[in-house]
């Protein structure tokens, strides 16, 4: 991943709130996100089409854009589209792969971006990173992040729960991620930031601590804040190193070896349950287990649809995929019967924790 982008490191304005997609006008009134109106919309198909409708009239003379795929090849045939007249800001309204679309046309020509959040699925809210297709595979990109941020807890209550159940396991994942950052800090004197890893741990804390359920609007505004935080936690130190460890190593592992197993979110979940028990902080262990136990995540393989042993491959390969990251994967490094072992311990502490 190259180097993110840290020119700005906290947004302007950050909404979470229900009928927030109706009120945009009220946001883009403000001037130091435009100063004539002169804003492009950028929406996905279907639903996002159905969106820009609920809120042109609040708009003004707002172009409206509409992207799909989620692809390097869309991202830069909608920036060819943005340097054919002046535009004061990019505004994304939708999921991940329409933000992340977003978010790289505007850094590509200097534009500020205003994310306008439909789902809460992962931390690409505010994140200096897109996610975007190509044709050898996917790829992060280091991006600017959106000058301000609004989530619309209609949008996001109305959506499927696998969605924000993917944003729960990706916000949590941070306090593996972080523990990852501090081991590596400690064993190797890796440099650490300490605003970035407060600012990510802080979220995920809020997120495990609270008793909600996803349909209470406390608990979605809790997690919505918990995402944006780790976004801008990568922004702050200029890395995703507070929000990406053996958690997302194991994950990019999956993703490799068994494509299409589940969201980035549940893998990353697991990955993080997993990487928490290598460790052998088993009271951080068990409260992670009842979070993701709770929310309806997987704390198995077998619940990830992965057999014990396609899940040990899949911890046995993760280091490769980041070889320049240092985590409790490759501090103890471990071999495939090793993982064997420690995986069926894992299991027997599962039992212990959630019965």
């Amino acid at each position: 991943m190259p180097l993110l982008a840290r020119t700005v490191t906290t947004p302007l304005s950050i909404e979470v709130r229900r009928g927030a997609v109706t009120d945009l006008g009220a946001l883009l009134a403000d001037r130091r996100i435009s100063g004539g109106g002169d804003v492009a919309v950028v929406v996905g198909p279907g639903q996002g089409e159905k969106i820009a409708e609920m809120c042109r009239p609040s708009l003004g003379s707002a172009d409206i854009f509409t992207v799909s795929g989620g692809t390097v090849d869309s991202a830069n045939e909608l920036g060819d589209q943005l340097r054919r007249r002046h535009y004061d800001a990019v505004v994304g309204i939708g999921g991940g792969k329409t933000i992340d679309t977003a978010k790289y046309a505007a850094t590509r020509y200097a534009l500020p971006m205003v994310t306008v959040a439909t789902s809460l699925a992962n931390d690409g809210i505010a994140s200096p990173v897109a996610s975007l297709s190509h044709e050898g595979g996917k790829g992060s990109y280091g991006v600017h992040i959106p000058i301000a941020v609004l989530v619309d807890l209609d949008f996001v209550e109305n959506g499927p729960d696998r969605q924000t159940q993917a944003g729960i396991g990706d916000a949590v994942s941070n306090l593996s991620a972080c523990a990852d950052w501090e081991l590596a800090h400690q064993v190797r004197d890796e440099p650490i930031d300490g605003l970035a890893l407060t600012l990510a741990r802080t979220g995920a804390e809020a997120l495990v601590n609270h008793p909600g359920k996803i349909t209470d609007d406390a608990f979605l505004t809790t997690l919505a804040e918990a995402l944006i935080l780790g976004g801008i936690s990568m922004s702050v130190c200029g890395s995703s190193r507070p929000a990406s460890g053996g958690d997302h190593e194991i994950s990019h592992a999956i993703d490799h070896l068994y494509p299409g197993t589940g969201s980035h979110g549940e893998q990353v979940g697991l990955g993080a349950l997993f990487c928490t028990f290598l460790r052998g902080d088993l009271e951080r262990f068990g409260q992670l287990a009842r979070c993701l136990h709770r929310h309806g995540l997987s704390t198995r393989p077998s619940e990830l649809g992965l057999t014990d042993e396609q899940f040990v491959e899949a911890v046995a390969f993760a280091p490769r995929t980041r070889p320049d990251r240092y985590t409790i994967l490759e501090h103890l490094a471990l071999s495939a019967d090793d993982l064997r072992t420690r995986l069926g311990d894992y299991v027997d502490a599962l039992r212990e924790h959630l019965g």
